[in-house]
């Protein structure tokens, strides 16, 4: 790692755990973690007439006219909007197709909506259009419906997007966290922490001996040949916000068990683990954007590490962990020195506005 040309701020890359009776917005409120929960819960579902706390899920399934559809909606306002590996466009894509990819379905129709600041230049809005609809063609889903508003200079940070997705979930497919039980094995699809240091390393213009991409990409295809193994998965989620830690934490509160990850287990690229060792950070709450965890039947596991493996998405797919009937509701990772940790879902964000 070399030093950068410009002096970055470190002191911008956390975002500090505000008081729990805060009465403003904070940008942990945004991260995923407790404090994404906790302003769902008892502030936004309140006042849809929720009467319960929402699973936290990455897309909804419901049934219409006799299907079963995974219908799933995504804001990204990523700081810089050109990063390496990918773009605001490419993340708005392969995040929603990849969120209905967690259920089980592929995505057949996205709609796309442009939030635009007065003053961004025309060229900038079309390179992202042209990401946008690339990156559809790649993941095999049509763009079919949007919307394109603009706000005043200083109300905005160049373009926003939001997208929404829907697509059929297949027969037989239930992927939930309450279908965990004690013994099921813990498996990744590869290298964790990537993007989040790639987007970092353009807006604190960070240079590294290795150059750190983004792994943002749709994985309808992986889960696909996931499934065609077996179709009994327990649950599928792709670890953006909060990370690793937080879906872990998320299946091991709605699951009622408890989960154990071998933390040598977890595939960290030397770069990345480099780039948190300088900054404090911890690699499993850093996000992702092109990896997802599975937590697979005991039986089933080999065959479908196996499968995860041959898809090049999955090429470093590995073991990281198991589920257990002790501490529910609790993650703990095994360290290499033989001791033991409590892995907490993240209060606020480390790294904030990066999807």
């Amino acid at each position: 790692m070399s030093d950068a040309t410009a002096a970055p701020d470190m002191l911008s890359w956390s975002c500090p755990a505000p008081l729990r009776d805060r009465p403003r917005v904070v940008m942990g409120h945004g991260g995923g973690g407790a404090l994404s929960a906790e302003l769902l819960e008892q502030v936004v579902l309140p006042g849809l007439g929720g009467a319960a706390p929402a699973a936290l899920t990455d897309s909804a399934v419901v049934e219409l006219g006799g299907a079963r559809l995974a219908f799933s909606t995504d804001t990204f306002v990523v700081r810089p909007l050109f990063f390496p590996g990918g773009s605001i466009g490419d993340l708005a894509v392969n995040g929603t197709v990849n969120d209905l990819a967690m259920s089980g379905a592929r995505a057949a129709y996205l709609s796309c909506g442009l939030i635009l600041e007065e003053g961004v230049e025309i060229e900038t809005v079309g390179r992202v259009s042209e990401a946008i609809g690339a990156a559809a063609r790649t993941a095999g889903v049509r763009v079919v419906t949007g919307d394109t508003k603009v706000v005043e200079a200083g109300h905005g940070d160049g373009v926003y997007v939001s997208t929404s997705g829907i697509g059929v979930v297949p027969a037989g497919v239930d992927l939930r966290p309450q279908r965990v039980v004690p013994g099921d094995v813990v498996l990744v699809s590869g290298a964790i922490g990537v993007h989040g240091v790639a987007v970092m390393s353009k807006r604190e213009n960070l240079r590294f001996e290795t150059a750190v991409e983004s792994d943002c990409a749709p994985l309808c295809g992986l889960v696909e040949a996931m499934l065609a193994v077996t179709p009994d998965l327990r649950v599928l989620r792709d670890p953006t916000r909060g990370g690793l830690a937080a879906s872990l934490n998320e299946i091991a509160v709605a699951s009622g068990c408890g989960v154990v990850v071998q933390e040598r287990a977890v595939p960290v690229p030397p770069p990345v683990a480099g780039a948190c060792a300088m900054l404090g950070l911890d690699p499993m709450y850093v996000a992702n954007e092109g990896k997802l965890v599975a937590f697979v039947p005991r039986e089933h596991a080999d065959a479908v590490l196996a499968a995860m493996r041959a898809h090049h998405l999955g090429a470093d797919a590995a073991v990281i962990g198991e589920v257990v009937a002790e501490h529910p509701g609790m993650v703990v990772a095994r360290t290499g020195l033989g001791g033991t940790r409590v892995v907490d879902l993240p209060m606020g964000e480390q790294l904030p506005r990066i999807c």
